[in-house]
C-alpha cells in the first residue's frame, strides 16, 4: 500500500532510544505470519477503503478514475479531513478479520469523529450503508452516491453522527469516545468496544480521567474496551503531547493507569503487528473475564492498551508546494487544497488516487471478492449492524411509586424518597438500571439507593466483584460519558449532581442531544431511554457552601434544546418528585432534567394529588389561594420547591394583613408548559394558560432558575405586559438559608410586594391601603435582616406553615 514505508513523524520515539531495563513492549511478543490469502484480503479492503475515502473528500465525478480527472471533476468546495482516515481503516480492516476469527460481537467506537470518510468507506465496503440507506447501495451508483454526496447538502456529513451506522458517539466535540466505550459494555459480557483514541483527543480533560473507566468494570458482568491510541504526532497545526512522548514514556503512564501496553509501530509490516496486537488484546482480555467468571477475579487487573504509531495522513502526497504534507499536521484536513484550479494539484491528486489501484479493487464499482473475505458473514456481527448500535432499547421496569407517598401536610425530603424508589428500580432492574453520580449521591440523600447494591469500583478491595449498581466518580465528564454509552446501547441510567457543577458537561449534554436528534430523523434507528439528571443541593440550599455552590444555569442549557428533546422539572414536593422520578425513568428519546431539595419540607399535595398536577403540568393550589382561587386580584406562581415555599408563606401573610386581596397561587412543576403554544408538545394553549394565569390580572413568577430564561419562554405568550419575574440575581454567601431568599428578592415579602402592587391595580381597597402597606412589609424586610445579622441564623418560625391542616412546619425544610 502506498507509504507503508515512511519515517516515523517522531524519530526520537524510536524504541531503540529506550534504556536496556526498560524494552518496547513491542518486542516483548511474538509475532505470526497472517496466511497469505487473509493478508491480501486485509490490504485491499485497506487500499479501497482509503481510495474512497480520498474520493469523498476530492471528486464530484469520474469516482473510479475512468479517464484523466479534470478540474470539473474536483468538488467545488473541499471538505474532509484525511489525517486521520488511513489509520482509522487500518483498524477498521483488522477488526473485520477479527470478528470474523472470533465470531466476536465487536462495537466501534471513533474518538477522530472527522474521520468520516474512513469510517463511511469501510461501511460501504460491508454492505451497512446500503442496508439502512439504500441510495449508498453496494454498487457502481451506489459508490457514486457515497463519494459525490459526502459533504454535501443532504449527504453524509464531515464527521461521525447519528446518521452513520454503527456510531454511538457523536464525532463533534473530542473527549467523550472512551468514557462511552466504557459505559456501552457495562452489563454487556459479551461485548467489546474497541476504542481509537487520537493523539490530539488525548490532551482533552474528559479522556485524561476516561483512561480510569476500567477501574469501575466488573469482568464478571460486563464486557470490555480496547483502547487504541493513535499517535500520528499532529493536530490540526501543532505537535501533540504523546507525538513528543517515547516509548518508554508512553509505557510509564499507561502502566500506572492500570493498562499493558503494547505498541504497534512496525510500519514495514503493519498488518501482521496489528493482527498480532489486536488478538493479543483479546486474549488479555479473556484470561482475566474468565478468572472473574469462574469466581477467582484478578486484583487490579492490566487491561491491553495498544498504542497505534502512523504517520499523519499517511498514503497522500509526501510534499506539496514544497511544504511536507504526509506525516505533518498538513495532511489533517486536505492535503491538495487547490485541486480545483492548480494543474500540478490536480495531477497530484491523479497520482494519489490511482497509487490504490482502483482498477484491482472494484469490478463495476463493486468491491472484488478478495475484500468481501475479511467481512464478517452474517450481517449482525458487521460492525454497522450491531443491534445495540440502532435498536438497542430494552428499558426498565418502574415500580409503583405510590406506596412510597407520603402524608399530605408532613415533611420529608425529595432526595430520601427518590432514594427509596430507586432502590426498589435497582431490585427490580438488576442488569439494566444504573446510577452515575460524581461522588456526591449520600449527601444528596440518595443512600437508600444503597440498601441492596453497593458501589461498583474493582480497585476498592470493599467493592471489588460485589456487583453494585452505583458508580461514583469525581469527574462529572466521566460520569456523563459513562451514561451516554450505557444509554445508547439500550439501557437507563441516572446521573444525580449538585445543581452548581452540572453546568460542567453543559456541551457534552448538547452533544447527545444532536446525536438524538438526528437519530430520530434517521428512521431506521429505534428509541433510547432519556438521559436523566437529578439538580439538588441547589442554589437555595447552599448558603453554608457559599457563592461557588449557586448555579442554577444548567436549567438554560436543557431549554436551548431542540423542544422534542428538553424536558425541565421542578417538583415542589416529595410526592410530586415521585411522580416525575418514575415518568422520567419510562420516557425514551429526553433530556429530562428535575430540580429538587434534599432537605425536609412541607409536602403539600396528597399522592392522588400530586399524580394530577404532575401530569398537568401546572395547576391552582385551592388550600393556598383565597376562596379556591376564584375571581382573583393577583396570581402569585411558585416554580421550584423553595421558592413555591415562600409563595405559600407569601399567601399566609397576606390573609393577616390583607384579608381583602383576593389570591391565586398557581405552582408549576413542569417548566414547558410555559412555552408559546405549539412550540412544545407539553405548552399550554392560550386559552389554558389563561385558565391558569387569568387573561388580564398581574401575574408574579417566582422562578428558581435565571428570570431571563421565563422571559424566554413567556415572551410570545399575550398580555405579558402584567407579568413580573423574579429569579436567581447572581446574589449569594456563606449566609443563611432565608437571607439567600432575600438578596435574590424570592423572599415571601418580595412576593407580598409584587402582590399587593399587582392587586392595587384592580382592588380599590387595597390601593386606598397601598403605601401603608408597602411600608410594613419593607420594615419586615429589614428587620428580619438586621436580625440575621445580629444572631447569624433566621428568625424562629420562619418555617411555619398554618396552611396545611393547620400544622407548622418542623423548621428544617432550610438546613444547611
Amino acid at each position: 500500500m502506498p507509504g507503508e514505508i515512511i519515517d516515523r513523524p517522531n524519530p526520537e520515539a524510536k524504541a531503540s532510544h529506550i534504556p536496556d531495563d526498560i524494552l518496547a513492549l513491542s518486542a516483548q511478543f511474538e509475532k505470526k505470519s497472517l496466511p497469505e490469502n487473509d493478508l491480501a484480503s486485509i490490504k485491499a479492503f485497506r487500499r479501497a477503503a482509503s481510495y474512497i475515502a480520498a474520493a469523498m473528500i476530492f471528486l464530484k465525478d469520474n469516482v473510479l478514475l475512468e479517464k484523466d480527472l479534470s478540474f470539473d471533476d474536483v468538488r467545488p468546495r473541499l471538505l474532509g479531513h484525511w489525517g486521520t482516515c488511513p489509520g482509522l481503516i487500518l483498524v477498521y480492516a483488522h477488526l473485520n478479520y477479527l470478528i470474523r476469527k472470533h465470531d466476536l460481537n465487536m462495537i466501534y467506537v471513533v474518538g477522530p469523529g472527522h474521520g468520516a470518510p474512513a469510517i463511511l468507506a469501510s461501511l460501504w465496503l460491508e454492505g451497512s450503508m446500503g442496508k439502512f440507506l439504500p441510495q449508498y447501495s453496494t454498487n457502481k451508483s451506489g459508490l457514486h452516491e457515497l463519494i459525490t454526496k459526502f459533504s454535501t447538502p443532504g449527504g453524509p456529513p464531515s464527521h461521525i453522527n447519528a446518521e452513520t451506522p454503527g456510531a454511538i458517539h457523536e464525532g463533534g466535540e473530542l473527549g467523550y469516545a472512551l468514557a462511552v466505550s466504557f459505559g456501552a459494555v457495562m452489563d454487556k459480557p459479551d461485548l467489546i468496544v474497541t476504542c481509537v483514541v487520537g493523539d490530539g483527543e488525548a490532551e482533552t480533560g474528559p479522556t485524561a480521567t476516561a483512561w480510569h473507566g476500567y477501574k469501575y468494570i466488573d469482568p464478571a458482568e460486563s464486557g470490555a474496551v480496547i483502547p487504541i491510541v493513535h499517535v500520528n504526532g499532529f493536530k490540526i497545526s501543532e505537535r501533540t503531547i504523546y507525538g513528543c512522548m517515547d516509548d518508554k514514556e508512553l509505557t510509564a503512564l499507561f502502566t500506572g493507569y492500570g493498562y499493558k501496553p503494547r505498541f504497534v509501530e512496525d510500519l514495514e509490516d503493519i498488518d501482521t503487528d496489528m493482527a498480532n496486537s489486536l488478538d493479543w488484546a483479546v486474549s488479555e482480555i479473556r484470561k482475566i473475564q474468565k478468572a472473574a467468571r469462574e469466581g477467582n477475579p484478578i486484583m487490579k487487573p492490566q487491561w491491553p492498551v495498544l498504542i497505534m504509531r502512523t504517520p499523519k495522513g499517511w498514503g497522500c502526497p509526501k510534499k506539496v508546494d514544497g511544504e511536507i504534507v504526509e506525516g505533518s499536521f498538513h495532511a489533517h484536513q486536505v492535503p491538495l487544497m487547490k485541486a480545483k484550479s492548480d494543474p500540478q494539484h490536480l495531477k497530484d491528486l491523479q497520482k494519489w488516487l490511482q497509487s490504490y489501484g482502483p482498477e484491482e479493487l472494484f469490478e463495476d464499482g463493486k468491491p472484488v471478492k478478495s475484500i468481501l473475505d475479511i467481512i464478517p458473514e452474517k450481517d449482525e456481527k458487521k460492525m454497522g449492524q450491531v443491534k445495540e448500535t440502532y435498536d438497542p432499547y430494552i428499558g426498565i421496569d418502574v415500580p409503583d411509586w405510590m406506596p412510597l407517598a407520603v402524608d399530605k401536610g408532613t415533611e420529608e425530603s425529595s432526595m430520601q424518597r427518590c432514594g427509596e424508589l430507586l432502590d426498589k428500580a435497582i431490585q427490580t432492574n438488576p442488569k439494566t438500571l444504573r446510577i452515575f453520580s460524581p461522588d456526591e449521591l449520600e449527601s444528596n440523600k440518595l443512600k437508600a439507593t444503597l440498601n441492596h447494591t453497593g458501589r461498583n469500583f474493582q480497585w476498592d478491595q470493599f467493592s471489588n466483584a460485589k456487583g453494585g449498581r452505583v458508580i461514583e466518580i469525581l469527574s462529572e465528564h466521566t460520569c456523563q460519558g459513562f451514561l451516554q454509552g450505557y444509554t445508547l446501547t439500550g439501557r437507563v441510567g441516572l446521573f444525580p449532581s449538585y445543581e452548581a457543577f452540572l453546568g460542567i458537561i453543559h456541551t457534552m449534554m448538547v452533544q447527545y442531544a444532536k446525536f438524538g436528534k438526528m437519530a430520530q430523523e434517521a428512521t431506521w434507528r429505534g428509541p433510547v431511554g432519556s438521559l436523566n439528571y437529578i439538580e439538588t443541593s441547589t442554589w437555595t440550599r447552599q448558603e453554608h457552601n457559599g457563592f461557588s455552590h449557586q448555579n442554577p444555569s444548567f436549567i438554560g442549557a436543557v431549554l436551548n434544546l431542540k423542544p422534542n428533546a428538553a424536558r425541565v422539572y421542578l417538583p415542589p414536593d416529595a410526592n410530586c418528585f415521585l411522580s416525575t422520578l418514575a415518568h422520567c425513568l419510562r420516557s425514551k428519546n429526553y433530556v429530562n432534567l428535575m430540580v429538587g431539595s434534599k432537605q425536609p419540607s412541607p409536602v403539600f399535595l396528597s399522592p392522588k394529588e400530586a399524580d394530577a398536577h404532575c401530569r398537568a403540568g401546572a395547576s391552582v393550589w385551592e388550600f393556598a389561594s383565597t376562596d379556591k382561587g376564584l375571581n382573583p386580584d393577583v396570581v402569585l406562581v411558585g416554580i421550584g420547591a423553595e421558592l413555591t415555599f415562600e409563595v405559600v408563606k407569601a399567601a399566609e401573610l397576606l390573609q393577616d394583613i390583607a384579608p381583602e386581596l383576593r389570591v391565586r397561587v398557581v405552582n408549576v412543576t413542569d417548566l414547558m408548559v410555559l412555552e408559546t403554544e405549539g412550540i412544545h408538545p407539553h405548552s399550554l394553549t392560550n386559552q389554558d394558560f389563561d385558565s391558569l394565569f387569568t387573561s388580564d390580572r398581574a401575574v408574579h413568577f417566582s422562578y428558581h432558575g435565571y428570570g431571563t430564561e421565563l422571559k424566554g419562554l413567556l415572551f410570545a405568550r399575550p398580555g405579558t405586559e402584567r407579568i413580573t419575574i423574579e429569579g436567581y440575581r447572581e446574589e449569594g454567601s456563606t449566609t443563611t438559608p432565608f437571607d439567600m431568599m432575600l438578596v435574590n428578592h424570592v423572599s415571601r415579602y418580595h412576593v407580598m410586594e409584587y402582590a399587593l402592587r399587582g392587586g392595587a391595580k384592580v382592588n380599590e381597597k387595597i390601593r386606598a391601603r397601598l403605601v401603608p402597606l408597602l411600608a410594613d412589609v419593607k420594615h419586615r424586610i429589614e428587620k428580619t435582616r438586621q436580625y440575621i445579622y445580629n444572631e447569624g441564623k433566621d428568625p424562629e418560625g420562619t418555617y411555619d406553615l398554618k396552611m396545611l391542616n393547620g400544622s407548622g412546619g418542623g423548621g428544617v425544610m432550610y438546613e444547611g
